[in-house]
């Protein structure tokens, strides 16, 4: 067997075993109740499950990564991406984030609901995503949208990481059309979190008070 042949081949079983690991839940409402038990029901050995997957709580991990991945993948090869700024690269983001968790919107809403924002125990995912996010803070810095702030700066990408959780949750309980909601909060998160990062008011109090100060 070539070795692209081969790899192909361990593609399709790792989709295999998640796609029809979040079928169980989504059927069942909670987990098979043995990795032994889950293997035999999808005509494989319990060897071949662990060679994807140490856990069931690895595969519910791969799949916040592979969305993450895979709005990640839009984003770069879109021509435009490249061109906007730090806010527009966010707002771009969210919403096309939102757009893959449409693909997997009724597992999403169970995780959430049976296990209360299971993805804060992803240490992956938050530290790809902050990751993500520091890099456009740092091309804030660079272009002005984002004021470096001392002891603060180094905070901006962990405090967008909760905006992330507060996106995802209000999508999660979002009941408008297409979720136009969610759109709309998205916008008005980032915006507030642009204007917070930005020069603004505090920074001009704090710019004439260090001025009268060495003007003494």
């Amino acid at each position: 067997m070539s070795k692209k042949a081969a790899a192909a081949e361990e593609t399709s079983l790792r989709d295999k075993i998640r796609d029809n690991y979040i079928d169980f839940i989504l059927t069942n409402g909670q987990r098979p109740a043995s990795v032994y038990a889950f293997a035999k029901q999808l005509g494989i050995s319990e060897a071949d499950f662990y060679t994807e997957f140490a856990t069931f709580e690895a595969i519910e991990n791969s799949v916040w990564a592979d969305l993450f991945q895979t709005t990640l993948t839009r984003l770069e090869g879109d021509a435009q991406y490249q061109q906007y700024g730090a806010r527009e690269k966010l707002l771009a983001f969210y919403f096309t984030w939102i757009e893959s968790l449409k693909t997997r919107r009724s597992y999403v809403t169970h995780l959430l609901d049976s296990q209360n924002l299971l993805i804060t125990k992803d240490l992956g995912f938050k530290k790809r995503f902050v990751a993500y996010v520091q890099e456009i803070v740092n091309t804030g810095v660079e272009s002005g949208e984002v004021q470096k702030r001392a002891f603060l700066a180094d905070k901006y990408a962990d405090a967008l990481w909760l905006q992330l959780l507060f996106v995802l949750n209000f999508w999660v309980k979002d009941n408008s059309t297409n979720f136009e909601q969610t759109d709309a909060a998205i916008e008005k998160a980032v915006n507030l979190s642009f204007d917070l990062m930005g020069h603004n008011a505090l920074d001009t109090v704090f710019d004439f008070a260090k001025f009268l100060v060495q003007s003494k």
